[in-house]
């Protein structure tokens, strides 16, 4: 029986499945027969692969996920069993791996992807999930049907050769955010606030992170997840900005007396005005002095004739007022060095996913620019929110930085493959900016607090 597919052709991750290990799959050539690989790392240089489960594309069983008996977990049989996106998945990139076979063997990529589709969907109408390949046929909230819909409707909006699907990467490959704390970057398509798909109850716009089956979960389709370690001197600031402001008494009362004009006329003016009792104000002798001094100062062009001539200034009522809430930025810094050739190209990838993510798009007229996409992030603890870590919001990536010589000089892995020819370690540090601010209410009631929020 001859397959298609090796470990190193195609690796991922299932989106639904919490134990966050790596997946490969093999194909029979002449039925279409899909077995699902698991790469279960026991070090940085062992490793084993299990066979997790088959996939049939034809027969009675077609579509159906057949877990091995051995070798699959719980989790992964109740993903296959309850998570139509995973056997669709699977189906990709199946379809992934016998056209990169077929064009390692000389056939053209046009025809092997061709020959790819035909032997994994052989019936495309009735295959799980075609009818609406965003979600796999998955059962999602309306809300978050809407942003699939809405996610669809723009697919083919931008230039060609724009990136919209990303891989789910991660560094070390044997971090497992099942067992160990990580911080998850989920890249999510920008949509401007106003056509928002994600709503409350209140029809008010949302763009608050919640964590589900260690993703994070905003009403978004994801186009990709980078996982790494928590970095050291991880750290939050809220500020909100409040500014001094004065007002002195005629100020305060001339103003309260126009405020009255403008909402009952002539008659609120009036009764402002008795209010005031400037009458009795005025009879105080320093009080005349100083609003004669203040006067003479405006018809001299000098503001300081009244302390000159009275020693007296007007009570300014000094007082420190809100004037608007500010946006969170987080700085985060990692360092990158690859163990082995596929923990170099797993590397490759997490850093050309920042920058391309990041990177402002084009319209496929070319006309407009469109905004950037933006991240999703997470602090996790066993695929959890973790609870002693602050949250974020939807989050723009600013700034994108790489060093490729931390160590001091330029040094790469030794190899007669130059795809082998790694930085022996990168650092990279990035700055994000929440796109808008925290609110009281995004706190929730909560007796007893069982996390620190945002």
């Amino acid at each position: 029986m001859s397959t298609y597919g090796t470990r190193d052709a195609t690796q991922f991750r299932l989106p639904s499945v919490e134990s966050d290990e790596t997946y490969y799959t093999l194909v029979d050539a002449d039925t279409g027969k899909i077995t699902l690989m698991r790469i279960t790392a026991f070090s940085t240089t062992e490793s084993f692969d299990a066979p997790v489960g088959t996939i049939e594309v034809s027969g009675p069983n077609a579509g159906k996920f057949v877990p091995n008996s051995v070798h699959a977990t719980p989790t992964e049989i109740k993903a296959f069993a309850q998570q139509p996106q995973a056997i669709q998945t699977v189906k990709d990139k199946a379809i992934e791996t016998i056209t990169k076979a077929k064009i390692k063997s000389g056939v053209d990529p046009k025809t092997a992807q061709t020959e790819a589709n035909k032997l994994i969907k052989p019936n495309s109408a009735t295959d799980p999930g075609a009818q609406n390949p965003t979600n796999g046929g998955a059962d999602v909230s309306d809300a978050d049907q809407k942003a699939f819909k809405a996610f669809d409707e723009e697919k083919g909006t931008f230039k060609e050769g724009t990136r919209e699907e990303y891989d789910n990467v991660k560094y070390p490959l044997n971090l497992s955010s099942a067992h160990q704390d990580c911080i998850k970057f989920s890249i999510l398509k920008y949509r401007p606030s106003l056509e928002y798909s994600n709503q409350n109850s209140q029809g008010d716009v949302s763009r608050l992170v919640t964590i589900e089956n260690g993703n994070p979960k905003i009403g978004k389709e994801i186009l990709g997840t980078i996982t790494l370690p928590i970095p050291a001197g991880i750290n939050d600031s809220n500020s909100v900005d409040w500014q001094s402001d004065t007002i002195n008494e005629i100020q305060s009362t001339f103003g309260t007396i126009a405020t009255e004009a403008i909402r009952r006329g002539r008659a609120g003016a009036e009764d402002a005005a008795e209010k005031a009792n400037f009458s009795a104000k005025l009879s105080d002798p320093t009080t005349t002095k100083g609003i004669s001094g203040m006067l003479a100062g405006i018809a001299v062009g000098s503001q300081k004739l009244q302390q000159r001539s009275t020693g007296t200034i007007f009570n300014n009522n000094l007082e420190l007022l809100f004037i608007s809430p500010s946006l969170r930025s987080f700085s985060f810094t990692f360092k990158l060095s690859p163990r082995e050739p596929q923990e170099a190209k797993e590397i490759m990838k997490i850093i050309r996913f920042f920058k391309q993510a990041m990177s402002v798009k084009r319209s496929k007229s070319t006309l407009l620019l469109k905004t950037p996409h933006t991240f999703a992030i997470s602090y996790l603890t066993s695929n959890k929110q973790h609870p002693y870590l602050n949250k974020f919001k939807e989050c723009a990536l600013t700034t994108f930085n790489v060093d490729y010589t931390p160590e001091g000089q330029y040094m790469t892995y030794m190899s007669s493959d130059i795809q082998d020819r790694s930085m022996i370690s990168y650092v990279i540090s990035m700055t994000f900016q929440e796109l808008e601010p925290i609110f009281d209410d995004e706190y929730q009631k909560e007796n007893p607090v069982s996390n620190i929020g945002y």
